[in-house]
């Protein structure tokens, strides 16, 4: 009869009566069925829930479950009581939450996280022995284990399994499991029936607050919807005495899983490595990658090591191990542990707060380290957080035995934020200021967890999950939709990152069947996408592994790295592991992270059909998947620099300039919001006339001129068949307002440097994701240097807004609009004070006289001190050049290192320089930079090359207190209007550098901004006659080569062949000069003559012939498909169809064949490659073939 209470039985109203009746029944018939029917149901909690929810006699069976809750632990784990809190806890986390109220809401999540808990405490209990057996050291450990991995099992001596008797229940269990539960580890049998007793009345009262929820008649139409989704209005009267509640149709046929899916905390939370004790282990990217090297090197010395870590947490503290390292008045105490004679553990107590965010525990971040005395400066440091930071770090708990060595480690509730208390300079060296740095900024602290331990036995190289700042975990713990603002460097990526790994890992972890979410990570850059990608593939495998035997960890293979040099954006989409269209995605293919025009062209795919009248000319313009002159037509900056900007009427263009002409084009005229309601996807000119000036500056007294050049834009982009960005923009969004979203939508939605998008490109955006609060964008309108962007944050949450106003107004009448949840990152983990400092007073300025074209943000802060800048000045042309001070004199050879970059303007300024200086280090331009970081940069006559002039460059100095060089500023605002792209420009420079940044200008034009920095001390100037820096930095071979393949990422191949070229790599300079030669004939087209067009498609189609014939693997074909598409361009079909052979592009090849009339080539690839050739396509050729 169980089958009377399956799902499809209680969908009708005939079938759940039928059920109930049932149940009356049974109720009446005694304690096992009915202990039986309820085990069946909590197979599905979803029923039992619907059930109890609607039966009017559940009194009974509630009444009985709770005469039965068990009363002893050992009894609790097996018990109907435990399997109902456990299905029961996990069923209400997934109610939406507007259906509870904030306070049961924040109950159900709290009840569940004592659960969790209590389960394993309740199990330690049963195991726990209280006799005077042996101490910690004589259980089995780590090292016991076969010989084959490097272990052999040591006898451990009499004295010291005597020792320590009384705390055989602390050490012989995993004492964090009762640290996290908030309760005291007990040491004889009555305190563990005490204990015990209080956590069942716990989860006894637990329980009766989730029945209690059952009985709610506002909850029943949730309820029944979480059970039957799909039903939609008809489900509503099926069952007797159900509320009215409003259910809104789910948009597909699976329930939502961001309704599923537990919060992230537990999910990213990690504990010591078994045998450990309640002392949190924290280890710095340093100390693991040395006892990688131990372990590989010197076993016995890994050995030791670990035995003196593990005694730390266990809280076995010997009088040497609490001598701080620093002085007395040094502030927070930094210790060593000695592990020889020669090697200590350094390690300090900090506070980190529990899994629940509700209190800060005492834990050790350690390093094994002893380099620089600089402990002192360090312990000052920390201190200056403040007097209670510095009272919780320096409690010490009493030992647990008196006279004895262990001691607990110390909670306190979470501590209330302490502005930092003013220090003394911190006198140090350079190489000091460096190394403290690095400790504290530049350093990730993980778990020493089971999965480390694992990793560091089976001698893998693994990535950890590190430890995140306060601030961080908000982000990455919000249940809301948010905007996450933060400068350059402050970690907007990484918690990005941490948020798709929690809910991935909590939905692995869950135990419930229920779908994958779907999540999303989208961003412009192909590179930051692939590295995203990337790191949570390694995270999330490393998180996997502490449930590995030590067996199966050391027969797991390392992934295989692929080390070959090609552009990810050449790579023919069957190779991408993703379908061409939007609708064909996958659970498999999630969590996605792809690039916005990837993501864009899927969606068109779907919705721009060519079969369709109305889409026909948008598909045909924007799919030309295999015409290898497809990527000319796509209007990029650089595009309309080469090919657009020389056509314009003089005129119209003189004394402006590009950039800002294109970016005005993209982000205002075709892509602001107020073009949505323009038919033809852009503004009109009597639209863009009346823009307000203050909300649009830049052009404000120039948009006549401004729109006459739009217009011949469009006029040329119409006759050639080109399209740009707004265009596939607008295609889709018109799609869309007449046809269904196609596919499934998805339930997270992440959106990383989102100022580099239209603001238009937000609503198709938002129309991917069905969850209102899965919705993350994260950027930093400071670095909109990306030529089309043009909008700030505000811009966008208010655009979003109305969006969402919109959405609930159609689809639900009277729900609740969700609100979005604003995080500002404000601490800079790439870069020194001193470099944080000089950046932000650039910020400071914009906001200052353009406040409408920036977010203003709290202001930015570096961790600890550093150098500041340093501007070398006073150097004219009446003086000895000062290129020899800085570079060498002519003849001797200085060279920077691979971690080094001179920053210039533009592709002249660096050609320029190369003449002045030759081949001594890596010369980009500012542009090409960004996403990159350098320990030292130094940025080369970027106010000399500046198209602003000397007038205008001194409105900075109004930004000096007490200064009125440009009185009327606001009168004459629009003049200025470029100052404001070059400030940006300039803080994009100054942010690139990690330690070291170095300004050089000799023109006048800089004055004005050093003069600011320098009334604000934020920079050192530098004379002729001075002591100056040493700049040069040498580097190895392996470094050069590293950055090389980075900088190749990036598309700077010039850059990556001066790399290569110092670590002596052959081959990889030739790739990288295949796709330089691509680039200068790419950027050929529209400009050059068609006969020197195709020369120079040529000369790149011969040298990426020459790689393939050299390469392996999957390169050999890339690099023969890149020569066959240039060779088309060259419009040599013949070796093109060789080069397609080559390559295993039969189709292809077979085409090209036909196109020069080798027919006998032709019969050949069908006869040997057939069957990899579409039907449609052999066809034709065979129809070729028969007329022959």
């Amino acid at each position: 009869m169980l089958d009377l209470l399956s799902k499809d039985r209680i969908v009708n109203e005939t079938g759940l009566r039928a059920a109930l009746h049932y149940l009356d029944a049974i109720s009446s018939s005694g304690a096992t069925e009915l202990q039986a029917t309820v085990e069946d149901m909590l197979s599905s909690p979803h029923i039992f829930a619907y059930i109890v929810s609607v039966w009017d006699r559940r009194e009974a069976i509630i009444s009985q479950i709770m005469t039965d809750f068990p009363t002893k632990f050992q009894e609790y784990p097996a018990s109907i009581a435990g399997k109902m809190l456990d299905n029961l806890s996990m069923y209400f986390l997934t109610l939406p939450d507007e259906s509870l109220a904030m306070d049961v809401s924040r109950d159900i999540s709290r009840h569940r996280g004592f659960i969790e808990r209590a389960l394993p405490v309740l199990c330690a209990l049963d195991t726990m022995k209280f006799a005077s057996a042996g101490s910690f050291e004589n259980e089995i450990d780590l090292f016991d284990v076969r010989s084959d991995y490097g272990f052999t099992t040591k006898k451990v001596p009499q004295k010291m399994r005597k020792r320590n008797r009384r705390l055989k229940a602390h050490m012989t269990i995993d004492t964090s499991l009762f640290a996290r539960l908030g309760v005291v580890v007990p040491l004889t049998s009555e305190d563990a029936a005490s204990l015990s007793t209080h956590i069942l009345a716990k989860l006894k009262d637990t329980l009766l607050f989730y029945l209690s929820l059952l009985r709610r008649t506002e909850l029943t139409g949730d309820i029944k919807a979480s059970l039957f989704p799909n039903m939609g209005e008809s489900a509503k009267d099926v069952a007797p005495e159900v509320s009215s509640t409003e259910d809104v149709e789910s948009p597909t046929n699976l329930p939502d899983a961001y309704q599923m899916v537990q919060p992230v905390e537990s999910a990213l939370y990690f504990d010591n490595a078994d045998g450990f004790g309640e002392w949190r282990i924290l280890v710095s990217a340093e100390a693991y990658k040395n006892l990688r090297e131990f372990r590989r090197t010197d076993q016995k010395m890994f050995k030791i090591i670990f035995k003196k870590i593990r005694q730390l947490s266990n809280g076995q503290f010997l009088d040497d191990d609490l001598k701080p390292r620093n002085g007395p008045d040094a502030g927070i105490p930094i210790y060593d542990a000695k592990i020889t004679s020669d090697l200590r553990l350094v390690y300090q107590i900090d506070c980190v707060p529990d899994q629940d965010g509700k209190s800060e525990r005492q834990g050790e971040p350690s390093a094994i380290i002893v380099l620089g005395e600089i402990w002192d400066a360090l312990g000052s440091h920390l201190a200056r957080k403040g007097k209670e930071y510095c009272k919780r770090r320096t409690f010490r708990n009493r030992p647990v035995i008196s006279n004895d060595c262990v001691i607990l480690p110390a909670s306190f509730p979470p501590a209330e934020h302490e502005p930092e208390c003013s220090g003394s300079p911190l006198d140090l060296s350079d190489e000091d200021i460096d190394h403290l740095h690095s400790l504290l900024v530049l350093e990730k602290y993980v778990t020493f967890s089971q999965a480390i331990l694992n990793s560091l036995i089976a001698k893998q190289d693994v990535q950890h999950v590190f430890i995140l700042s306060p601030q961080e975990q908000k982000v990455v713990e919000c249940t809301t939709s948010c905007y996450v603002l933060g400068r350059s460097g402050t970690g907007k990526t990484t918690t990005m990152l941490f948020r798709i790994l929690g809910i991935q890992r909590a939905w692995e972890m869950s135990g419930v069947d229920m779908p994958k979410p779907r999540q999303i990570f989208v961003t412009k850059s192909r590179v930051l996408a692939t590295k995203v990608e990337e790191y949570f593939t390694k995270l999330l495998r490393s998180m996997g592994l502490a449930g590995y035997t030590l067996e199966d960890f050391v027969k797991l293979k390392a992934p295989s790295v692929q080390e070959g040099l090609v552009d990810l954006d050449d790579l023919p989409e069957s190779q991408m592991n993703i379908p061409m269209k939007y609708s064909e995605l996958e659970d498999k293919h999630f969590p996605l992270f792809v690039t916005l025009d990837r993501l864009a062209k899927m969606i068109a795919a779907d919705v721009l059909s060519k079969d369709v009248s109305k889409t026909r000319d948008n598909a045909g313009r924007f799919f030309s998947v295999d015409d290898a002159e497809a990527h000319d037509c796509f209007v990029t900056y650089d595009v309309f620099a080469s090919q657009y900007w020389p056509h314009f009427p003089q005129k119209l263009t003189k004394n402006l300039n590009p950039w800002l002409v294109f970016s005005e084009f993209m982000g205002i005229i075709k892509g602001s919001q107020h073009t949505l309601t323009c038919p033809e996807g852009a503004l009109n000119r009597p639209k863009y006339l009346r823009l307000s000036h203050r909300s649009h500056p830049n052009f404000a007294s120039q948009r006549e001129i401004l729109y006459d050049i739009f217009e011949y834009y469009t006029k040329i982009k119409r006759q050639r068949r080109h399209h740009d960005v707004a265009d596939r923009t607008h295609a889709i969004l018109k799609a869309l307002r007449s046809q269904r979203f196609p596919g499934q939508q998805i339930d997270y939605l992440y959106v990383d440097e989102a100022q580099d998008n239209l603001l238009i490109d937000a609503l198709f955006l938002r129309q991917l994701c069905r969850n209102p609060d899965g919705l993350f964008w994260a950027g930093d309108t400071a670095q909109t240097i990306s030529a089309g962007s043009s909008f700030r944050f505000e811009d966008l949450s208010e655009f979003l807004y109305r969006t969402e106003q919109q959405n609930i107004s159609v689809n639900s009448a009277g729900a609740c609009l969700p609100q979005p949840t604003t995080f500002q990152l404000a601490i800079n983990y790439r870069s020194h004070g001193g470099i944080v400092n000089c950046a932000h007073s650039v910020i400071e300025l914009i906001t200052k006289f353009w406040r409408n074209t920036i977010d203003n943000l709290q202001p930015e802060k570096g961790v600890v001190d550093g150098l500041k800048p340093v501007f070398f000045t006073g150097w004219d042309k009446d003086t000895v050049r000062y290129e020899q001070f800085l570079f060498g004199a002519s003849g001797s050879h200085i060279e920077f290192g691979a971690q080094q970059c001179i920053l210039v303007r533009d592709d002249a300024a660096r050609q320029k320089l190369r003449d002045q200086i030759g081949e001594i280090g890596l010369i980009m331009t500012l542009h090409e930079s960004k996403g990159l970081e350098f320990n030292d940069v130094l940025l080369y006559n970027f106010f000399e090359d500046s198209v602003v002039d000397l007038s205008r460059w001194r409105v900075v100095l109004n930004g000096i207190d007490g200064q009125g060089h440009v009185p009327n500023f606001e009168r004459y605002k629009a003049r200025y209007a470029g100052v404001c792209s070059e400030l940006k420009l300039l803080y994009v420079g100054i942010t690139r550098a990690r330690k070291n940044m170095w300004i050089v200008d000799k023109s006048d034009k800089s004055d004005p901004m050093r003069t600011f920095w320098t009334s604000r001390n934020q920079v050192q100037n530098c004379t002729p006659g001075t002591d100056f820096p040493h700049l040069a930095v040498s580097s190895t071979p392996e470094e050069w080569a590293s950055f090389g393949r980075s900088l190749f990422s990036h598309k700077s191949y010039s850059q990556a062949i001066h790399c290569f070229k110092r670590a002596n790599l052959r081959h990889e300079v030739k790739v990288c000069e295949a796709y330089q030669l691509r680039e200068v004939a790419r950027s050929s087209v529209g400009v050059a003559l068609p006969s020197d067009q195709k020369r120079a498609f040529n000369v790149a189609a011969n040298v990426f012939d020459d790689c393939g014939a050299t390469a392996t693997g999957d390169q050999k074909l890339q690099y023969y498909r890149s020569s066959a598409d240039c060779y088309v361009r060259a419009g040599d079909d013949l070796k093109a169809a060789e080069a397609y052979l080559n390559a295993q592009e039969f189709e292809q090849a077979a085409k090209r064949y036909r196109k020069v009339g080798q027919f006998d080539k032709i019969l050949q690839v069908l006869d040997d490659h057939g069957m990899n050739i579409p039907e449609e396509t052999r066809a034709e050729l065979f129809s070729n073939k028969e007329r022959l």
